[in-house]
């Protein structure tokens, strides 16, 4: 089959593109996607460049090793333990792959430390392939997995609520903008900070106010606007960072699932305990938040924004324009059309 692989850690020379990548056989309890499209999401670069491994987190990855976290297609294959009439069904895959009985640590991610969808076929576990129905193209559906669980994720573990204040960072980017429409859809109020350039962009989303990130005194702004914030959801973390914890309010949550300004942050731990903060790391999440997705998308209660669309042999092209952060929404890779 056609696939891109990543042959170890590095830059864009590492992604090779092959025409006899073996069909992955599903195991008993698997079935095999025929995949029409893929997300792309920071893991891929961070998976590349072993950003992860610097910062101790995950064992070491085998290579060659198929990327792609978020593919969307058709069920083509099951294993023997898998009802024969799942095949034919459009799918969306949970990319946490959590074996039985085992705990968080033990869980493994899609096109991270498992072959994902940056090739014609994938296979996954029976359980992690949601059926969808939708009239969103596949391209469109392959802009929600990674980006809109993520942010959900958060918001759940933050437990944020109708009438509250939430704080965005790095809001047009794939997490950002998710976490401000999935901020919006549970009633709450949010204020986002991007890039001026994509100020209207973001207020398009139903964000309440947006404000420049890079203005002077942001957190200042943020205060004057909300009187202090409820959850911050914050995908940045960098040299902001301090200053922004301090717009949340006592007995407020702070919520994270990325580091793209820098993962090392200055934290004075008065300012969390005296306000009675709690801190939220949210990475492998409950299938119940992947499942809430696929209904907010059934029902049309979430919209995709995709930036950009490439073939799968242009995956090394489009890494290169993701890194760049110039552009609005989340890029796909479009691998073929559903049998």
């Amino acid at each position: 089959m056609r696939a891109v692989v990543l042959t170890g850690h590095g830059g864009l020379e590492m992604l090779e593109t092959r025409d006899d990548f073996p069909v992955p056989s599903p195991r008993s309890e698997e079935t095999l996607i025929k995949v029409a499209a893929c997300g792309m999401n920071n893991t891929d670069i961070n998976t590349r460049t072993g950003w992860y491994a610097d910062g101790g987190w995950g064992g070491e990855l085998e290579f060659p090793l198929v990327q792609g976290a978020d593919p969307v297609g058709q069920i083509v294959g099951v294993g023997n333990d898998v009802d024969v009439n799942r095949l034919g069904e459009r799918v969306l895959v949970d990319s946490w792959i959590r074996p039985t009985g085992g705990g968080v640590d033990a869980a493994r991610y899609l096109g991270s430390e498992l072959n994902g969808g940056y090739a014609e076929y994938v296979a996954v576990p029976a359980i992690n392939a949601y059926p969808i129905g939708s009239e969103l193209s596949d391209v469109e559906l392959a802009s929600f997995p990674c980006s809109y669980a993520t942010a959900e994720h958060m918001l759940h573990r933050a437990g944020a609520a109708e009438g509250q204040w939430v704080l965005v960072t790095g809001a047009s980017g794939g997490v950002g903008g998710a976490l401000v429409q999935l901020a919006k859809r549970r009633g709450t109020n949010v204020v986002a900070l991007t890039s001026e350039a994509k100020i209207c962009d973001v207020g398009r989303l139903g964000a309440d106010v947006v404000l420049d990130r890079d203005m002077e005194n942001v957190d200042q702004a943020v205060l004057s606007q909300t009187g202090g914030v409820d959850v911050f959801a914050d995908v940045v973390g960098g040299a902001g960072f301090t200053s922004l914890f301090g717009t949340i309010k006592p007995g407020g949550q702070y919520t994270t699932a990325g580091a793209i300004g820098g993962p090392i942050v200055d934290l004075d731990l008065r300012t969390l305990y005296l306000n009675d903060i709690t801190m939220h790391g949210a990475t492998v999440l409950p299938q119940v938040v992947f499942s809430n997705l696929v209904g907010y998308i059934e029902r049309g209660e979430i919209n995709p924004v995709v930036a950009a669309t490439y073939p799968l042999e242009r995956l090394k092209e489009a890494q290169a324009e993701f890194v760049k952060r110039d552009r609005f929404g989340t890029f796909v890779i479009e691998i073929g059309e559903s049998p």
